[in-house]
């Protein structure tokens, strides 16, 4: 288990009392594996100190207002790697069966390519294999990095965190075309109908699971520009 990922994948999730009562173990368990650089450590230091001392409501809302209210700043992989392209729906089934196939089960009504949801599969992967597959979105991960830090978003950290763990630089034509292609359309207004965040769990039989993935394959198809209009 690499908790280092655990911990990032719950850092991306709804702010919860449970979350705030373990800020403190999410910060010794990235000290302890040291998979995270320093400098990626301290980039997470605003949000955890955030978490710890601001008031759940507060949290929450701060929340809703990033990651429901924007596709830009979606924490659903195939939002930004294939837009609303007819791609997307096999992606995702595609997606859902690589996490059977390696043994797990989505225990909760979540879209498969949900970002905490894939940190904690990745979590339970060996290292080398984890840190290759969340190399593979690295423009994704380096988009919403960017977008988070011009809102002055200490969720912004998360994401540094993650490149830095991944060790992966970001494709500069695919992260250019990403930045470019979506802008704000009020008429999107609230995505919370269509992904609501939960919590996230996996169900594991005894046995473990192995053979080749088709993941990395779903995953570098979002080095293409996604297929979706200008302001859609």
């Amino acid at each position: 288990m690499i908790r280092s990922l655990r911990a990032l994948s719950a850092l991306l999730g709804y702010p919860s009392e449970d979350l705030q009562a373990n800020v403190g173990a999410i910060r010794e368990a990235l000290a302890a594996e040291r998979l995270v650089p320093p400098a990626g450590r301290e980039a997470l230091e605003p949000l955890l100190r955030e978490l710890e001392t601001r008031d759940l409501f507060e949290l929450q809302e701060a929340y809703t207002d990033l990651f429901d209210r924007s596709r830009k700043l979606s924490l659903h992989l195939f939002e930004h790697v294939h837009g609303d392209s007819r791609d997307r729906g096999p992606a995702m089934v595609d997606l859902g069966q690589t996490y059977l196939d390696r043994g797990f089960v989505m225990a909760v009504s979540e879209l498969p390519d949900y970002l905490p949801l894939y940190l904690e599969f990745l979590a339970c992967q060996p290292f080398g294999e984890a840190r290759d597959l969340l190399g593979e979105p690295a423009h994704v991960l380096a988009a919403l990095q960017q977008r988070l830090a011009e809102r002055d978003s200490p969720y912004a950290g998360v994401f540094t965190a993650l490149l830095s763990l991944a060790e992966a630089k970001p494709d500069a034509e695919a992260l250019k075309a990403l930045l470019e292609r979506t802008v704000e359309d009020p008429a999107d207004g609230d995505v919370d109908d269509e992904w609501r965040e939960a919590p996230v769990t996996f169900g594991r039989p005894d046995h473990e699971a192995g053979g080749p993935t088709g993941l990395i394959a779903k995953i570098r198809a979002g080095r293409r520009p996604a297929a979706r209009t200008q302001g859609g």
